[in-house]
């Protein structure tokens, strides 16, 4: 029984991964120009794509014991069911990423341990999840309503608000609109700080973990010293020993 429930969660496993990769190949393949996302069939195949993903996501929610949990670790799943932008998509690559983690495919390839421990502990540990989950809905709810105001497309209300919080301003769109201002002032304060604290905490990470590399390798070359001087007092104390009997052989004589 179990063996037939761990088949079918493989299977399922399986499915998910190919439907996660079907978009992104779709948006990737969309940036050379090859095809079109908005075009028939590959809107269809998108929009059904990700129905799947938000009938998932909550299934999976509800069955959660700890759902608080449950949350934290899938905020990129959450991030990949935003329909402003096919884009979003790319942030399903998380979910394929932790079903190979889970079947222990990374440790078969040998490539699990302080690689993934180090990208857990960076986005978990150092609290970026939250500030890069605040950030995108800050921009999603902002490009929403821009583009409601400013009667713009989602894309290039997006486009507009990204520009905007990364204080980038290219200025080829800009509100006209007094509510569409007022729209803009609180993106600038509020998206501003926040992916501000986005790149600190990013920064910090690196400048930590150099540090740290920095101290380990003082530690093991002084560890290495240590043991050459170790070694070399055993020599002398060998030398010293070996002469203290040869004079006392020769004291007896």
């Amino acid at each position: 029984m179990i063996k037939k429930e761990n088949k079918l969660l493989l299977m399922y496993h399986s499915v998910v991964i190919l439907l996660a990769l079907v978009p992104i190949i779709i948006v990737l393949l969309s940036f050379t120009g090859r095809l079109s996302i908005t075009r028939y069939p590959n809107n269809l195949i998108t929009t059904g794509i990700l129905a799947f993903f938000a009938a998932d996501y909550v299934i999976r929610l509800f069955a959660a014991k700890d759902k608080k949990r449950f949350l934290i670790e899938n905020s990129f799943d959450l991030l990949g069911l935003i329909p402003m932008h096919p884009l979003f998509a790319l942030f399903r690559a998380a979910r394929i990423v932790r079903i190979l983690r889970d079947h222990r495919i990374f440790w078969v390839l040998g490539i699990d341990g302080k690689l993934t421990g180090s990208i857990h502990r960076f986005i978990y540990g150092t609290g970026f999840i939250y500030l890069f989950s605040i950030s995108v809905v800050i921009l999603v709810l902002s490009a929403l309503l821009y583009s409601i105001v400013e009667k713009l497309s989602l894309s290039d209300a997006l486009w507009w608000a990204i520009t905007t919080a990364t204080t980038v301003g290219y200025g080829d769109i800009s509100p006209h609109t007094a509510i569409g201002k007022i729209i803009a002032s609180f993106l600038m304060i509020g998206g501003i700080g926040f992916i501000g604290l986005l790149t600190s905490t990013i920064t910090d990470f690196f400048t930590v973990n150099s540090s740290k590399n920095q101290d380990t390798n003082d530690i093991k070359a002084l560890v290495s010293k240590i043991d050459q001087l170790n070694r070399k007092v055993d020599r002398l104390s060998s030398q010293v020993n070996h002469l203290a009997h040869k004079s006392e052989k020769n004291h007896w004589k």
